[in-house]
């Protein structure tokens, strides 16, 4: 769908935003996948309270469906960009081990679980999951069918390492059960692609995408990545010409954070060839731009979807989402976390399984499941985690709804947080009436600055380094 520009924002509810406020707010922030977030987790958090947690969802008489992530974190070769737990090596015997593993992990949700837990969501991630053969993604996904039910109306997706597959792979993948793909691209310019030790051609690319849409799934996302080394406005303007003539359902476009003394792969990235903070801006409020007068829907942080995709569907119909793995169109729910470093929630009560691989082995030898932290939440922290993601999610909120669910007085109990927004009302960002908030077209583009802003761990704690940029 070609919309011209005088037509953007009647379309999609959004206008392009002025690169000077881009820039104004680009500061470091949370990007909420959950409230707390992950970096609040404790090591007192042990499996004796995960397994109560269970044991208290297994006696609900009534439970929404489950949602299942798997990390897998074998890539064959290194990103120098990338920040995700992973293990790089050409040795593929290894997958063979690890899936033994985690189909040790899935039993034990059998023996606390039982066998009849809906599942209505799916996601594997990495590293990159397709480097499992065909074979053990099967055998994998067989297990899962075994322990839960799979809705027939789910959501079963997989990160794909574009060089990894080929059309022939895709077709199996539908085949085996998913119907959702995300792409991780980052960048199409040659030089670029060399700078980060990510080669994989725009023509490549193309061919699977037009594999991917005969083969029937039901949305096909693509990752961006601006700020990389050796872009510039004009390569990655042409990377999003590129990108939107393959009309992908779904972009998600992260901003690169160079925290090298986080991450080790980046320390091979030359830090001269890394985009200044303002042309880093400047290709922010490009893509923008360019995804608007596309016909794309500004979701929310980095996401945009075509107004046919199920993601933009939420977003109109207010059902919208947010979960570890970022928006979602399913109801909150239980999420069960496979794998090395993956991260669940079950209940009021967030967990997540040992970082190292040997670690995992171990845990799972006796017959324990792999949790090394977490967080038992407190009545602040819900009643926080409600209205940060409702802000996040809907853009809107309502005091009563806070309050009848709470048994809090809103106003009195956010009383220096209400004042803070004062002045986001003075920017347009969002606006205070008698009955509640509600975030403009304008203040959706600066979503996480306003939930910052209910987030009492960061109102104490100022360090915000360790968080990437909001924008």
């Amino acid at each position: 769908m070609n919309v011209s520009s005088k037509n953007i924002e009647k379309v999609v509810g959004l206008a392009p935003i002025a690169e000077s406020l881009l820039q104004k707010f680009d500061v470091n922030g949370p990007r909420y996948t959950s409230y707390p977030t992950a970096d609040r987790f404790v090591e007192a958090f042990t499996e004796k309270t995960y397994k109560e947690a269970l044991e208290q969802r297994r006696l609900r008489p009534i439970n929404q469906p489950l949602s299942i992530y798997v990390h897998i974190p074998f890539c064959e070769s290194l990103c120098f960009y990338c920040a995700c737990n992973k293990i790089v090596t050409k040795h593929h015997e290894r997958s063979r081990e690890y899936l033994d593993y985690l189909k040790k992990e899935i039993n034990l949700y059998l023996d606390y679980l039982g066998q009849k837990q809906n599942v209505s969501q799916l996601h594997l991630g990495g590293g990159s999951p397709t480097f499992f053969s065909d074979e053990e993604i099967q055998e994998l996904f067989n297990k899962l069918k075994q322990v839960f039910i799979l809705n027939p109306q789910g959501e079963y997706s997989i990160e794909v390492d574009p060089r990894t597959v080929d059309e022939k792979r895709l077709k199996k993948l539908r085949e085996i059960g998913f119907n959702r793909l995300s792409f991780g691209v980052q960048d199409f310019n040659p030089d670029v692609q060399k700078a980060v030790h990510r080669i994989q051609p725009f023509n490549e690319v193309a061919s699977l995408m037009s594999s991917a849409k005969q083969d029937g799934y039901a949305s096909i996302n693509m990752d961006l990545i601006y700020g990389l080394p050796l872009q510039t406005t004009e390569t990655f303007d042409q990377t999003l010409n590129q990108v939107i003539s393959l009309k992908p359902d779904r972009i998600a476009l992260y901003a690169y954070a160079h925290l090298p003394q986080r991450f080790k792969p980046q320390r091979r990235i030359h830090e001269n060839e890394i985009p200044s903070a303002k042309n880093k801006i400047s290709m922010l409020s490009i893509a923008i731009k360019k995804f608007l007068e596309a016909g794309y829907v500004y979701v929310g942080m980095d996401h945009f979807a075509l107004p046919t995709d199920s993601l933009a569907i939420a977003k109109r119909q207010g059902r919208l989402h947010r979960n570890f793995q970022g928006y979602s169109t399913q109801p909150d729910c239980d999420i069960i976390a496979l794998g090395v470093s993956a991260i669940g929630r079950i209940g009021a009560n967030y967990n997540q399984n040992s970082k190292g691989l040997e670690d995992y082995y171990d845990h799972l030898n006796h017959s324990r499941f792999p949790i090394t932290k977490g967080l038992a939440l407190s009545k602040d922290d819900i009643v926080r985690r409600a209205v940060i993601m409702e802000i996040m999610c809907q853009g809107r909120l309502h005091y009563e709804s806070i309050e009848l669910a709470y048994m809090v007085n809103f106003k009195e109990y956010f009383s220096s947080e209400m004042k803070l927004l004062e002045s986001f009302q003075e920017k347009d960002f969002l606006e205070l009436n008698d009955s509640g908030i509600e975030v403009t077209d304008t203040g959706w583009f600066f979503v996480r600055a306003i939930a910052m802003i209910f987030d009492r761990y960061l109102q104490l704690d100022q360090n915000r380094t360790r968080f990437s940029k909001i924008l």
